[in-house]
């Protein structure tokens, strides 16, 4: 019933603030079913596909005035099939504040902005939404934001902690029990972009606190990361080019040394026609050429991970992070069909950035395909991928050839409806 009162509330509160013009209500709708049948790993030959169908809801509200804006967005989770019949509870328990924010201006182009919310830059490459996963991606900070013209800074600052322990925070201490996929402890930030007429450049420079523990479980300290890089982007006429470069160094999860860790990345794009637009780039990311203790392996961490190196997920989407690195070479095209359709295909080769220990270093090719159709209030989205793997991926992925599957693919089809309740304006 928790879930009807907090619906009920929103409404109500949108329907009382309605009149001022200044509160916004929308919601999303999305259900994906997907055919995995190699999806992020290859499939063995006497393992069956999978295929499923999980759909995203959620509510989101904004208020806003001259001193300060507030938004909440409500979200859960559905996989068909996941609950019996009239069980009173929900059995994964997906249903999550996703963002809980103000921002509170602050004069003369300053403001901060404090609590759950997404923070994306530039093309996601190191802090995205990952709007892809249907749960997405959040963090729990607080920003202080300025902007004049075409020049921004942020500077964040988060500090993780969970209670576990509910006799108060004397006995609990900070120690931060969560861990994997690099959660961490503690993170801090500067992000400063300049734009101009036809290119803009940003700075990064992060640090990410990873709680570290003894032999016996208790708090041992904290490793910090360093992230440093910058993305370029310049567009003229119908020629586009964007370009990362970003290293790692201090140390990870488990006080692994980082040395020497870097991405490289440079996109092309071409408008040949009002219907057709041609890409071509490349991507390296070091891995780990280092001695045991060490690592030479760089991991793009809390980044939409999903929208590069294959939209099948092989690599550095909860895998591949202290691993032989990647050299991904990849063409698009994109298709515009009518004025509410699109295809877009992609073809990626893969390699290892270093040999594999049988000193193979050629990894597979992947093709994508995306389909795009808009309708009235809604849109339809479907896709194609095939994965076309080389005896390296075979070895790096720990199956022989003659084990795994001969056909490496997986589709989905994906519908989007985001209505606006109420758009109140000031």
């Amino acid at each position: 019933m928790k879930k009807q009162y907090v619906i009920l509330g929103l409404l109500l509160a949108g329907c009382l603030n309605f009149v001022q013009a200044q509160f916004t209500l929308d919601g999303e709708f999305r259900p994906r079913t997907e055919y995995r049948n190699g999806f992020g790993s290859l499939i063995a030959d006497d393992a069956d596909a999978g295929y499923g169908i999980s759909t995203r809801i959620r509510l989101n509200a904004g208020y806003e005035i001259d001193a300060y804006k507030f938004y909440v967005s409500f979200q859960d989770i559905l996989v068909w099939g996941e609950n019996r019949q009239i069980l009173p509870y929900d059995q994964n328990n997906s249903f999550a504040v996703f963002q809980a924010w103000a921002e509170i201006n602050l004069g003369s182009g300053w403001s901060t902005k404090l609590g759950r919310q997404v923070l994306s830059y530039d093309d996601q490459r190191i802090l995205g939404g990952l709007d892809w996963a249907q749960q997405g991606r959040n963090h729990d900070a607080a920003l202080i934001k300025y902007k004049k013209d075409k020049f921004l800074i942020d500077v964040a600052f988060a500090f993780n902690q969970d209670y576990s322990n509910p006799t108060g925070f004397q006995s609990v201490g900070t120690a931060y029990n969560t861990t994997g996929f690099f959660s961490y402890k503690t993170m801090q930030y500067a992000y400063l972009k300049q734009a101009w007429e036809n290119f803009s450049g940003s700075l990064l420079l992060m640090n990410n606190g990873f709680q570290e523990f003894d032999t016996n479980d208790n708090p041992d300290g904290v490793s910090n990361l360093q992230t440093l890089g910058t993305h370029l982007n310049y567009n003229k006429g119908s020629f586009g080019l964007a370009a990362n470069a970003f290293v790692q160094t201090g140390k990870r999860q488990n006080e692994i040394d980082v040395k020497g860790a870097y991405l490289l990345g440079l996109d092309l794009t071409y408008k040949a026609s009002d219907k057709v637009k041609l890409g071509a780039g490349l991507e390296i990311i070091s891995g780990n050429d280092a001695d045991p203790g060490e690592t030479g392996a760089f991991f793009p961490l809390y980044g939409t991970n999903h929208k590069f190196n294959g939209f099948m997920d092989y690599f550095y989407v909860g895998n591949h992070g202290n691993s032989v690195g990647l050299f991904d070479i990849h063409a698009s095209a994109n298709f515009t069909l009518s004025e509410t359709s699109s295809l877009m295909v992609k073809a990626l080769n893969f390699s290892g950035e270093q040999e594999l220990p049988s000193g193979e270093k050629s990894l597979g090719t992947e093709i994508d395909l995306v389909f795009k159709k808009k309708f009235k209030g809604y849109a339809l989205v479907a896709g194609y991928s095939h994965m076309f793997p080389s005896d390296g991926m075979y070895e790096l992925k720990g199956i022989t050839e003659d084990a795994a599957s001969n056909t490496q693919n997986w589709a989905w089809a994906m519908l989007v409806l985001k209505p606006k309740f109420l758009n109140g304006t000031k």
